[in-house]
């Protein structure tokens, strides 16, 4: 094992996925597709020894690289909000401390006025694109749903708890921050608003991919189109790379299995796991899946 916490699992992995599950923490954004619970399985699959850079084109929640924590990565996102949110963090403009301001003071407004505060707070950041306002309503909207219309604006609707920022609550979010800014700090990581054919082509035998773009048919937020068009040049991509990766896919749910996979990938090995999601614009995309790690 590395000193930036990346390592080869190839022995005990039993003993291993205990302890990992013990060790998994939460990112501070909810995103559809939050890949917490899988983290366990994800980090058995890493077989790379710390060298070079982790490089991460669709970072969503950052929640795997947070949890892997190595010493050099370029992480990248189509959508600038999330960028944006994870640079204030490293910049420092944005910490568990004026976090817990801006929630405490906006929480208070909710509490007292409903959704008439949520949606001042969503036309003021459609204007000025606050990262603190980012994580109000990332945490105040309609199930979590981060969703943009066609000209970049944030349109999810109020989630209709307007008590929700109790103490604990922001207690929690301030904790999940602090644990962001700690693993952050000191690190050689470049956060990118970038498409991820760039961050793929600059990739060398040192570095380890992982890719976890959206899946096709299941949902789109303007930022994070995906097509099957898009998906052929990825699996094209991921193909010709120079070093290791890691590819997250959906493998099959209680409707369908995703064939296209198995066929695009049948030369490689195709691990599975299990697992529900709670993330969701409705209750049929809040149900048991079968998520798939292509291990190239």
């Amino acid at each position: 094992m590395t000193e930036c916490n990346v390592a080869n699992r190839t022995e005990n992995k039993d003993q291993e996925m205990n302890e990992m599950k013990i060790n998994v923490k939460t990112s501070p954004l909810k995103i559809q597709g939050i890949k917490t619970k899988s983290l366990p399985h994800i980090q058995q699959n890493i077989s790379w020894d710390g060298n070079g850079r982790w490089i991460e084109p669709f970072l969503g929640s950052a929640v795997v690289l947070l949890n892997v924590d190595p010493c050099k990565a370029i992480a990248g996102d189509s959508n600038p909000h999330i960028v944006k949110f994870y640079k204030s963090i490293q910049e420092g403009t944005l910490n568990h401390k004026s976090v817990r301001m801006h929630l405490e003071r906006e929480g208070d407004r909710l509490s007292r006025q409903g959704e008439e505060c949520y949606y001042r707070i969503r036309s003021r950041f459609n204007q000025d694109a606050d990262p603190h306002d980012f994580l109000f309503l990332n945490r105040s909207c309609f199930n979590g749903l981060i969703r943009f219309n066609k000209s970049g604006g944030f349109n999810t609707p109020f989630c209709r708890k307007p008590e929700r920022f109790r103490n604990a609550y922001v207690t929690k979010i301030c904790n999940q921050v602090k644990w962001a800014e700690e693993k952050i700090r000191g690190k050689n990581w470049e956060f990118v608003c970038s498409d991820w054919r760039n961050l793929l082509s600059d990739a060398n035998s040192n570095d380890f991919v992982y890719v976890d773009p959206p899946y096709v048919g299941r949902y789109t937020d303007y930022f994070n189109s995906w097509s099957d068009d898009d998906a052929s040049k990825l699996e094209k991509a991921l193909k010709s790379l120079p070093c290791r990766f890691l590819y997250s896919m959906w493998s099959e749910n209680k409707y369908r299995r995703n064939d296209r996979l198995y066929d695009q990938f049948s030369d490689y090995e195709i691990t599975t796991f299990s697992h529900f999601y709670h993330l969701g614009s409705s209750e049929t995309l809040r149900n048991s899946i079968i998520e798939a790690l292509v291990v190239g």
